[in-house]
C-alpha cells in the first residue's frame, strides 16, 4: 500500500485493490456482506470465527457507492463463493447495486442468502426513521432520528405500560414481516428476548442481534462455528436516551439513560428537541411522511388524533 491513495481507499483497500489481503491467491473462499452499516458490523463478527475456512472483504456500504466503483464491484463479486446481503432494492441510487443485480456477476455456483435490515424499536417507542422523498440523504440535526414526539410537537406523550408493550410487539412484527418477505434468514424472534442490549437505535441492533444473525448465517451457509467477542461494542456510536417508564413496561434489567449518546459525547434531550423542532419548521413534509408510514404506531401511541 502507497500513501497516495486517499484515506477512504485506503480504508477499503482490499475491495479497490490497493492491499493484499484477502488477495486472489488465498485459497480459502470469499465471503461478500453486502448491505448497510449493518453489514460491515456483521462482516467484523464473521472475521471472529475460529479457524474460519472463508475470508471477508471489507466493501463501502451501498449508500456510499458511486458509478466510478462499479468495477470494483464486479472484480469482488467474481471471486465471491457466499454472498450475504441485505435486501437491496433492484437499481438501489440508479446503480446495479441491489440484491438481484449482483446475481450478474457472481459465479453461477456461489451461495447467496438474504438477511433482514435490522429496525427494533421496542426500547425507544417513539423514534423513527422518515425520509423527505425530494431530499432522501437529509437527515435532521444533531441525530439522525425522528422523535414522533418532537415531530407532532409535543414535549411528550403519556402512555400506558401496556402501549409501551404493543409498541414493541407492532415493532417485532413488521420486521418479522419483512423477513418473511425478503429474507432466508431472521431475527425479529428473540429482539424482545434480548431486553435493553438489543439496540442502541432503533436502526442500530447490539452485538447479542448481530452475534445471532451471524450464526444463523453461518448455520445456513453450511459452515461450522460461531462468532467470537470482537472486542468492542459494533453500533455503539449513538446512543439513545432509555426511559425508566419503558424499562418497567418491559420488565428489562437496565438503567435509564437520560442523555444521547453521540461519538462519545453526551448530548441532552432538550437540545435535540429544540434543534429538531426548528428543522421542522423548515421542514414540514416530514410529519406527512411520519403520519402515511406510521398510521399504526401513531395509534397504537395515542397520537393518531
Amino acid at each position: 500500500m502507497t500513501n497516495e491513495h486517499d484515506p477512504r481507499t485506503i480504508h477499503y483497500g482490499d475491495f479497490y485493490g490497493v492491499s493484499q489481503a484477502p488477495g486472489p491467491e488465498d485459497p480459502r473462499p470469499l465471503w461478500v456482506v453486502w448491505g448497510n452499516c449493518q453489514a460491515e458490523a456483521l462482516r467484523v463478527l464473521l472475521d471472529t470465527v475460529a479457524d474460519r475456512a472463508f475470508v471477508t472483504c471489507r466493501v463501502p456500504p451501498v449508500h456510499e457507492l458511486t458509478g466510478d466503483d462499479i468495477p470494483h464491484v464486479q472484480a469482488l463479486l467474481a471471486r465471491a463463493r457466499v454472498v450475504l446481503s441485505q435486501p437491496v432494492r433492484s437499481g438501489y441510487r440508479d446503480l446495479p447495486i441491489g440484491t438481484d443485480d449482483l446475481t450478474r456477476w457472481l459465479p453461477t455456483d456461489a451461495v447467496r442468502l438474504r438477511w433482514p435490515v435490522i429496525r427494533y424499536g421496542g426500547l425507544y417507542p417513539f423514534q423513527v426513521i422518515v425520509r423527505d422523498p425530494a431530499a432522501p440523504s437529509v437527515s435532521p440535526p444533531v441525530v439522525p432520528y425522528h422523535d414522533l414526539r418532537t415531530l407532532f410537537g409535543r414535549d411528550d406523550v403519556e402512555v400506558t405500560p401496556e402501549q409501551i408493550r404493543t409498541a414493541a410487539r407492532w415493532s417485532v412484527e413488521q420486521l418479522a414481516a419483512r423477513e418473511a418477505r425478503h429474507c432466508d434468514v431472521g431475527v425479529s424472534d428473540t429482539l424482545l428476548a434480548f431486553g435493553a442490549p438489543a439496540a442502541h437505535t432503533v436502526n442500530h441492533p447490539g452485538n447479542p442481534v448481530l452475534a445471532t444473525v451471524a450464526t444463523r448465517l453461518l448455520s445456513a451457509a453450511g459452515h461450522p462455528g460461531s462468532p467470537g467477542d470482537p472486542g468492542r461494542t459494533l453500533l455503539g456510536g449513538v446512543r439513545s436516551p432509555l426511559e425508566e417508564r419503558v424499562i418497567e413496561a418491559l420488565g428489562l434489567d437496565a438503567v435509564p439513560r437520560e442523555t444521547w449518546t453521540v461519538e462519545g459525547r453526551s448530548v441532552t434531550s432538550a437540545h435535540v428537541h429544540a434543534e429538531q423542532t426548528a428543522f421542522y419548521a423548515d421542514h414540514p413534509t416530514y410529519r406527512e411522511s411520519a403520519r402515511i408510514r406510521y398510521a399504526e404506531l401513531l395509534e397504537i401511541l395515542g397520537m393518531a388524533a
